[in-house]
């Protein structure tokens, strides 16, 4: 099973087909709402004629893959920022996997290997690395030993707390419904 998304029926199947696709949006997945996020590579792949690759993001002039991410509709709320930040994880998929960013989640050993390359990337903190590993997992069947554990809450089956756990439009709802409750919950606690 892969992930999908109500959005674009060829921005779901980008994800698919594209390790780069599936990890940008993820990357891209703060501060918008997630079908935003996840269907903006396919919007960025509109503009640049064919389906993103490492290499040519890592080297793109940056001041035109900031105006490729601002041109309207912006394929984020903070296009110089994500430009930038999808450049340098672009880079490090070049320097460290050859710019194949499957090879991210190819090879490795474990649960707790995945969880370090993941979070070791630009962008991804640990519960972001965790909420991939996830989504690995859940929706494309890349499981080493101990991915759920290394996902953390992220991984248990039958939850409904993030991207990875989206099937329909429905557990969309859902996951969005549990978000407002850990938001509600951290206001309470901070009031």
């Amino acid at each position: 099973m892969t992930l999908s998304l109500p959005i674009d029926g060829e921005a779901n199947r980008l994800l698919e087909r594209s390790p780069l696709a599936l990890l940008t949006g993820m990357l891209l997945d703060q501060q918008v709402p997630m079908e935003k996020a996840f269907s903006s590579p396919y919007v960025l792949a509109q503009r640049l004629g064919h389906d993103p690759e490492a290499r040519e993001l890592a080297d793109y002039d940056p001041a035109e893959l900031v105006e490729v991410f601002a041109r309207p509709p912006a394929l984020h709320r903070f296009p110089k920022a994500m430009a930038g930040r999808v450049q340098e994880l672009c880079r490090v998929l070049v320097d460290r996997y050859a710019g194949d960013a499957g090879r991210l989640w190819a090879d490795v050993g474990d649960g707790r290997e995945l969880l370090r390359r993941i979070a070791d990337l630009p962008g991804f903190g640990t519960q972001k690395a965790q909420i991939f590993v996830a989504l690995l997992g859940k929706r494309y069947d890349v499981r080493p030993d101990g991915w759920r554990e290394a996902a953390g809450g992220y991984g248990d089956p039958d939850t409904f707390r993030s991207v990875a756990d989206v099937t329909d439009a429905e557990s969309l709802r859902r996951v969005r419904e549990y978000k407002q409750q850990v938001k509600a919950a951290a206001k309470a606690d901070r009031g």
